[in-house]
């Protein structure tokens, strides 16, 4: 009698993704496999690895945006393809970044005749930098002409983000980083004048410190520098590090002169993907005008078809935060803007007024005049049976980040903590977060010798 062996049936388009052979061992994590596998398992197991990721819409911590409508998860899938370097291949997509250019241009009073230029970034660290290179080749340029060395160049900033510590290091420029006075957030004019000089490329004004979320005085630093000028004959140009104000003050402070109706103004910087409320991967760049920036900066490439004029610190970036920016600027226009960040300034206001009550802080900022956001400290430390820290690991429990750290030079004894009010996070969640403080604060100050009657346990 004939024997007959029994196979393995081969997977089948019908059985289940954690039955299939990719799904029983671990995912290869050093060398790339010798097969192919279902791809709908291989989808299910990394969907799986990534919700061990934090939940982003209670990330508090981060500026960027972490909610988009439907509509623009259909766009940047439309957009997968197109590559913004491209411009020859992919003429729509540039028309369309040019649009925003011009748009921005005009949101922050660019000069009415005109003659504006800028150009999208893969964010605001980027288009930071960009401005800093103009910056320094201006400088430069001047220098020479004057038959002067141009080989120590300074720029002057209060509190910046990390980028302009890149852009120092990577670039070769002394970081003239003026301490905090003792009861500042943020860069004050009278500062100035003992840190600029004839080496200085620029003063930075950061619309919206990263640390503390307020807005340095942009106007009265801009004074000054004219102040200075008239005193010593040092034409120090202003660029304005807008990264997440550069979305806000058109619409919440429209009244506020920050941007190019200043004429000490050279250049701005924003990030599309903060308050911008694109996804991520986008900022922004802006002139005054074409004279302001260098055009040795500016490379013209030929081999992609055509001859593409392009300012960046990369090449290939896909094209679909672009669109999505404009899709925001189209779809929200001022009006939108202005009631989304209205919403989140309100919701601010709510959280800054609750941490007041409960006693033990002091807000630093309450979202009211800068960003939609809350800083605050503890008002005695020294009194307090926990420190800041405790409180984010307590709150970290419940999924809140909520990132604690000591301000910069000048203030670095001040421990604060920070929350940012962005799209997506609505007044609910807001006041759910100050149901959790408030719980915590209420643990935390029973000291570290108060304990639950009985431990937690499962009861079905």
């Amino acid at each position: 009698m004939a024997l007959h062996q029994t196979n393995r049936p081969a997977p089948g388009p019908f059985d289940d993704v954690y039955t299939l052979p990719v799904s029983e061992r671990t995912l290869p994590k050093n060398r790339v496999p010798d097969g192919v596998s279902d791809a709908r398992a291989v989808r299910a197991l990394i969907h799986d690895e990534l919700t061990l990721d934090g939940n982003a819409s209670q990330n508090l911590a981060t500026f960027c945006t972490t909610w988009a409508e439907p509509e623009v998860h259909q766009l940047m899938d439309e957009c997968l393809d197109k590559n913004m370097i491209d411009k020859d291949e992919y003429p729509q997509t540039a028309r369309i970044e040019n649009r925003c250019v011009h748009m921005l241009a005009d949101l922050w009073n660019a000069p009415a005749d005109g003659g504006a230029v800028g150009c999208s970034t893969t964010g605001s660290s980027e288009a930071g930098m960009l401005g800093g290179l103009a910056l320094k080749w201006r400088w430069r340029e001047r220098q020479r002409a004057a038959g002067k060395p141009a080989e120590r160049p300074n720029l002057v900033t209060g509190p910046v983000q990390v980028c302009w510590e890149k852009f120092a290091r990577y670039f070769d420029v002394e970081l003239r980083q003026v301490p905090l006075e003792e009861d500042a957030l943020g860069l004050r004019p009278h500062q100035l004048r003992d840190h600029v000089d004839e080496n200085t490329i620029g003063v930075v004004a950061i619309l919206g410190v990263t640390f503390t979320c307020g807005y340095e005085p942009v106007a009265d630093l801009a004074a000054e520098l004219d102040r200075v000028q008239a005193d010593t004959g040092l034409d120090i140009p202003l660029h304005v590090d807008a990264a997440s104000g550069g979305f806000v003050a058109p619409f919440l402070q429209p009244d506020l002169v920050w941007d190019f109706r200043l004429p000490r103004v050279a250049s701005i910087n924003a990030s599309g993907h903060k308050y911008g409320m694109a996804p991520l991967g986008v900022g922004w760049a802006v002139w005054r005008s074409a004279d302001v920036l260098p055009d040795d900066l500016v490379f013209h490439v030929d081999y992609l078809g055509g001859d593409l004029p392009t300012f960046a610190l990369n090449f290939s970036r896909p094209g679909g935060e672009v669109v999505a920016q404009y899709y925001n600027l189209l779809r929200l226009g001022r009006e939108g803007y202005s009631k989304i960040h209205g919403a989140c300034a309100a919701s601010a206001r709510m959280l800054a007024e609750r941490l007041t009550a409960l006693g033990p802080f002091t807000v630093l900022h309450d979202g009211h005049t800068a960003l939609p956001a809350v800083c605050w400290t503890l008002t005695d430390p020294t009194a307090t049976p926990f420190t800041l820290y405790d409180l984010s690991d307590q709150l970290r429990r419940r999924g809140w980040q909520v990132p604690t750290y000591p301000l910069p030079a000048g203030r670095e004894d001040t421990v604060v903590q920070r929350v940012l009010v962005r799209h997506g996070i609505g007044y609910d969640k807001v006041a759910l977060l100050a149901d959790d403080i408030r719980a915590a604060v209420d643990r935390l100050s029973r000291g570290p010798a108060a304990h639950v009657a009985r431990q937690p346990g499962f009861h079905h």
